[in-house]
């Protein structure tokens, strides 16, 4: 009898290191899952905003951390700033390039542009009231 009840308590022991390896399975699926949802796509913008802060170009158009809006017209590579015109009265601002949150470029406004609108039709014509007026050719009647 004690035999068999020695077998039973090594039997339970042994599948308990089982379920030791099983949790610190799940525990890094769920920590690679985290990196994958959280932290990689945080580092790939971050890469990428550096990248347009670096390639920006006199005639960009940029917006500042603080929401300003200017047009790039100077840049200073020795100091690592630029100089921007803003406003109708094209008021001139120095500023670093850290402090660019986004560049826009005059191309991609441009393909920007033909994106969203495709086909674009010519309004129609309305008439009293917001009806739409039916076309009637002079040459069919």
């Amino acid at each position: 009898m004690d035999t068999i009840w020695a077998l039973e308590a090594a039997a339970e022991s042994g599948g308990g290191n089982n379920n030791w390896w099983i949790m610190i399975i799940v525990y890094a699926v769920i920590i690679l899952g985290a990196y994958f949802l959280l932290f990689r796509p945080q580092s790939k913008k971050k890469k990428k905003d550096a990248e347009n802060r670096k390639n920006a170009k006199i005639g960009d158009e940029i917006t500042t951390i603080g929401g300003i809006v200017g047009r790039i017209v100077a840049v200073k590579e020795e100091s690592d700033s630029i100089i921007i015109e803003t406003g109708t009265d094209r008021q001139r601002l120095r500023l670093k390039r850290w402090a660019i949150s986004s560049v826009e470029t005059p191309l991609e406004r441009v393909q920007q542009a033909a994106s969203e609108n495709p086909e674009e039709k010519p309004p129609e014509k309305k008439g009293l009231f917001g009806r739409i007026k039916k076309e009637e050719n002079k040459e069919e009647k």
